[in-house]
């Protein structure tokens, strides 16, 4: 275990350690890059803290730091009424991190937990329950199941303070089992009931609001008061600066399926599978540089989808990277300098549905944007499923990988054998016996993907990316991103870029975004 990675709790001499006292100063300075980064947890005052919470700085002896909120519940801290310390972007941790620990938050953050139980999420991982949660508990501070609890307790507080729900509704959409347990964990972590943190969010807002421009976001708020209209559920999510918001919309524009996706320059909108049902959400940025967000629209089956969705969403936007220090390590380089001079806080667009990412891979691998999508547009249209709108809008589901699998050769064009790696996999998917989620062991499963005829590096290493959240990969053999090398003054052969690319470890999925921008790719 890294000192990076375990929980920082108060040594003899606090400042004599090198990450603690890093911690200390960033939580001095009041430096708001880190918030979600880490917890600063006051024992004097048995309260937990963003790191840039206006109260005055504690002494070091009677402060510890966390990587979770659950790490300091379970040390009997609650959270600060202040500066609400889970209103925030969450961590890069778990997007950066491969091991077992990042895996496992990720699917708690899916709400895996309140859908399969600790058993569910240990089978995911393919560890027993008792190595999982020894594994959570020395790494983070926590096991499962106050992770999981420490997650269900954040959404309700955003769904309390950013819409009017009922709180039973809020409580049932937050995954828990009963009013009864929603009140007494909200009690516990905010020390307020539920009523009382949504008042007092309102209370707040009030006051804020004549400080700001009309219509703008409340600074360090994830979600100001919105509501519940006509069954659509409305959110603001909260992107760590810089966020290049209108490059991650050109690229989901660029390549939305008609029926499916409707995109603009600032919005997008499409039809999703979710656990509870289908649904559609609609996105769009909030045009504030110093607060940025993606505002969400989503009319779903059951509100129970709602963490899922937002954990997939905070995914496909990348919302949670660490935009200054990716910045600052490719700005770096001079080739790299003007790009990322021109275009901070650039992100690697992640995916909602990882099946569906799988054969958007699978057949628009070379071929062209545009002919993809004629080709998966025609897949969807003859495959997909149509749900049922009483307004204008994309209506059709993507295809199913079992659908695919049994009808797809009817359907699917191009050489016979890709069609054939198409089905094989559609049937790998349906099946089980091959897995593409967000939890994978990235190296794992670029090794499952390879294993299967037709598939090559290219093919692999793209869905990592974007599935696995993959922040160190350079696709090397995409003629395009070799064309944006070779405009920027870089190698041009794969060879020489893939050795060059070492230096921009471990971003260099960033670092492709910044060549294809450079070749004229849409994104």
């Amino acid at each position: 275990m890294t000192d990076a990675q375990r929980t920082l709790r108060r040594p003899a001499d606090p400042l004599a350690d090198p990450v603690f006292a890093e911690r200390y100063r960033a939580m001095q300075a009041r430096d708001s890059r880190f918030d979600g980064q880490f917890i600063t947890g006051v024992h004097s005052t048995g309260i937990y803290c963003r790191p840039s919470c206006p109260a005055v700085a504690p002494k070091a002896s009677n402060v510890s730091f966390y990587l979770t909120a659950a790490a300091a519940h379970e040390a009997g801290l609650r959270a600060c009424k202040r500066c609400l310390p889970d209103a925030v972007p969450g961590s890069p941790e778990w997007d950066l991190r491969d091991d077992l620990a990042a895996r496992a938050m990720r699917l708690i953050a899916d709400g895996v937990v309140e859908r399969e139980g600790v058993p569910g999420l240990a089978a995911r991982l393919g560890y027993t329950p008792r190595h999982v949660t020894r594994v959570l508990t020395a790494e983070l501070g926590a096991g499962p199941l106050a992770l999981s609890r420490a997650h269900r307790a954040q959404t309700a507080r955003t769904l309390l303070t950013a819409t009017s729900l009922p709180a039973a509704d809020v409580a049932f959409a937050s995954g828990f089992g009963s009013i009864r347990q929603f009140n007494d964990t909200i009690r516990a972590v905010y020390e307020r009931s539920p009523l009382e943190l949504r008042a007092a969010a309102r209370v707040r807002e009030r006051e804020r609001r004549p400080a700001r421009q009309p219509g703008s976001p409340s600074p360090g708020s994830s979600s100001p008061p919105a509501a519940v209209d006509a069954g659509v559920v409305h959110l603001r999510l909260p992107a760590r600066p810089p966020f290049d918001a209108a490059g991650v919309f050109a690229w989901l524009a660029a390549r939305a399926l008609d029926g499916i996706e409707l995109a603009s320059d600032d919005r997008y909108e499409r039809t999703l599978r979710l656990p509870g049902g289908p649904a559609v959400v609609a996105f769009a940025g909030n045009h504030d540089d110093a607060a940025p967000a993606i505002e969400v629209d989503a009319r779903l089956a059951t509100l129970a989808d709602l963490p899922p969705l937002v954990a997939r969403v905070r995914r496909l936007f990348d919302l949670d990277a660490d935009a200054v220090a990716i910045d600052a390590a490719l700005g770096n380089d001079p080739a790299l300098a003007a790009s990322v001079a021109e275009t901070p806080g650039i992100r690697v667009p992640g995916c909602l549905d990882p099946h569906e990412l799988v054969f958007r891979a699978l057949i628009g691998q070379q071929v062209s944007v545009k002919a993809a999508r004629t080709s998966l547009t025609r897949l969807a249209v003859e495959l997909g499923e149509r749900m049922s709108r009483a307004d204008e809008g994309p209506s059709l589901l993507f295809p199913t990988a079992s659908a695919i699998a049994l009808e797809g050769d009817t359907v699917l064009r191009g050489p016979a054998a890709r069609v054939r790696t198409i089905l094989d996999v559609a049937q790998r998917l349906a099946s089980g016996e091959l897995v593409v989620a967000s939890e994978r062991e990235r190296h794992e499963l670029q090794a499952d993907l390879l294993a299967i005829p037709g598939i090559g590096p290219w093919t692999a290493g793209y869905v990592a990316m974007r599935v696995t959240r993959a922040p160190d990969v350079l696709l090397t053999g995409d003629l395009a991103l070799r064309s944006g090398a070779e405009r920027l003054g870089l190698p041009a052969s794969a060879t020489a870029l893939a050795g060059l690319g070492s230096r921009w470890a471990p971003w260099r999925s960033y670092a492709s975004m910044h060549l294809w921008r450079a070749a004229g790719v849409k994104i």
